[in-house]
């Protein structure tokens, strides 16, 4: 207990330093600012960024302020292309002439750091992986579908499910999650929809209740007569994570979002 008060009140004071220097900096950078070896001894501050990481989420939490307004960041993790107008920072980004590679989604993206100027998509499309999001892209699904094409790369961070948040609510377009077929797939929908657990103090923020999953179901192979080849073993390696997920209190007390994953279990 002593050891863990010690390390919030040297990110406190890191992040003090940096309101002062009106600087910002990253989530790592935050680690390697606050970790040295106790004076006479040989135990250090902080073994690893696991231990530095949820001290600013506790102090979220505590100032009632984003990780942002205390100046720290994450590094853009997501993409956004398709009919969306924005102002960042002052600057016009219009999210249909950036190319293939689309506008890469900021750590904030509340309304008084991005502004949302103009947006006439018809849907939201969040894509778990970065490659499929790059084949749509290519392909300009978002213009024949008049969509927001947006990915995480991944489970989606907290910029991207923010902006599907901020898309679904101010412009009232449904968001569409796809995802692969799979725990990890099935975990990264939850996510979305209901918040996680980590983050669960955020979730009235970032939480889309009315997302839907797109996709094939576990269920489509036996369903649709598909061939045995079109899936992969991955389903059993993934096991564990689905029992720990499916048992945690966010997924299993929907219903709706658990059921395709009682498939893996048959």
């Amino acid at each position: 207990m002593a050891k863990k008060f010690m390390q919030t009140v040297l990110v406190a004071d890191a992040l003090s330093e940096l309101q002062r220097a009106n600087l910002t900096t990253s989530l790592r950078e935050i680690y390697y600012r606050t970790k040295h070896t106790i004076k006479d001894s040989h135990e250090n501050t902080f073994d690893g960024q696991n231990e530095s990481d949820p001290l600013i989420e506790d102090l979220e939490v505590t100032l009632e302020a984003l990780r942002e307004e205390l100046h720290v960041r994450a590094e853009n993790s997501g993409t956004v292309v398709g009919p969306l107008v924005l102002v960042d920072d002052g600057d016009r980004v219009d999210c249909t002439r950036l190319g293939k590679g689309g506008y890469s989604v900021p750590s904030i993206v509340e309304p008084e750091y991005i502004q949302i100027t103009k947006c006439t998509a018809d849907f939201v499309l969040l894509v778990e992986k970065g490659t499929q999001w790059n084949r749509l892209s290519e392909d300009k699904f978002w213009r024949r579908y008049n969509c927001i094409l947006l990915t995480g790369n991944g489970q989606p961070p907290r910029g991207v499910r923010r902006l599907a948040r901020r898309l679904h609510e101010e412009y009232k377009l449904p968001v569409y999650v796809l995802v692969d077929n799979d725990p990890w797939g099935y975990y990264i929908y939850s996510v979305v929809k209901q918040g996680s657990i980590n983050l669960a103090f955020e979730s009235q923020r970032m939480a889309i209740p009315k997302a839907k999953f797109i996709g094939f179901s576990s269920a489509d192979p036996d369903r649709y007569g598909l061939p045995r080849n079109v899936g992969t073993n991955g389903f059993r390696k993934k096991n564990g994570r689905m029992k720990s997920k499916a048992c945690s209190p966010a997924v299993s007390s929907s219903s709706s979002t658990l059921s395709p994953t009682k498939t893996f279990n048959t």
